[in-house]
């Protein structure tokens, strides 16, 4: 095996670029702006050159790279292929194959953002020594990715990890963003955080809760109240964490893992959303699979870049 590798993890702003050995040391980390004008069209060409400078600097060439993995937020074929991006106004694009040309043919490996960064945690992060594990983002919206036995599950679509879009409830009048109504993002991630106290708020007017003066609300002033014994606050965890937990119960009576790592940002709440989780999680779960422990995840932004490292490995 060749000695270096990088880590792709392209976003809607910016595209962060890691420098690994291939034994796991990273070594170093950038960014780059994504450009996506032109439907995207210099994003890889970006990427490309962004390496070769940094192989530069460090005396280095291709020769010495076993591999470029990356990380894209779409969902991506088995053949590295996306299958459309909007996020960075790509349509059908053959990642693996256009960055590899770039490169002079060093081998690339693609995979959807969320579970790459799941790759990363169950690599060297809140799933470490574990080989089946999934992983469940609480950011802006609510992601996922599947680890069985090392390797991403991707499905046969590229769609496999799609935590976020579990239909919860049937009463919901908003329309998610992916169309349909009542998906697990719609409560679970910040912004449903924020919805849930909103209506909160206005079905309860004469509650006595410091939300009411915040503008903005966040979904931390959700938790943070919550520790502090906010009344209001303390129930929309419960509620949080009831449609958390069972979601996740459903996952894990057909994927089975050894540990569940929740990350995203609103993660950063801790033990307080984990308990309201498992507290609902265990009478839910299937017996034989209650047993799956749960985690914070702990590499933050760097996981992207990690578990594309270890897509390389894994070939």
């Amino acid at each position: 095996m060749k000695p270096y590798a990088f880590g792709v993890d392209i976003g809607g702003t910016t595209v962060k670029i890691g420098f690994f050995t291939t034994e796991g040391k990273f070594l170093d980390h950038w960014e780059i702006p994504t450009r996506k004008e032109g439907s995207g069209e210099m994003i890889l060409p970006d990427i490309a050159r962004a390496i070769s400078k940094k192989l530069y600097e460090k005396n280095l060439s291709l020769n010495d790279l076993e591999g470029v993995g990356v990380g894209v937020p779409g969902p991506v074929l088995a053949d590295g292929v996306v299958n459309k991006c909007v996020n960075l106004g790509w349509g059908v694009l053959d990642v693996r194959g256009q960055l590899s040309s770039l490169l002079s043919g060093v081998p690339v490996e693609v995979g959807n953002d969320a579970n790459v960064a799941a790759l990363g945690e169950q690599w060297n992060g809140g799933g470490k020594g574990h080989p089946n594990v999934v992983m469940v983002t609480l950011g802006t919206g609510v992601g996922g990715g599947i680890i069985l036995n090392g390797k991403i599950l991707p499905g046969a679509h590229g769609a496999a990890g799609e935590i976020g879009h579990m239909k919860v409830r049937d009463d919901e009048p908003e329309t998610c963003g992916c169309g349909k109504k009542g998906c697990l993002e719609q409560y679970g991630s910040a912004t449903g955080v924020v919805r849930l106290a909103k209506r909160a708020l206005a079905a309860d007017l004469s509650a006595n809760t410091p939300l009411r003066s915040l503008d903005p609300l966040t979904a931390k002033d959700v938790f943070d109240y919550a520790k502090r014994g906010d009344e209001m606050s303390l129930a929309i965890v419960e509620e949080v964490g009831k449609m958390l937990g069972e979601a996740i119960a459903h996952i894990t009576c057909v994927i089975d893992p050894d540990v569940v790592v929740i990350g995203g940002g609103v993660s950063k709440a801790g033990q307080i959303l984990l308990d309201a989780v498992h507290k609902y999680y265990t009478p839910a779960a299937f017996h034989a699979s209650r047993q799956s422990d749960f985690k914070l995840a702990v590499l933050g932004n760097d996981a992207g870049m990690y578990g594309a490292v270890r897509m390389i490995l894994n070939k």
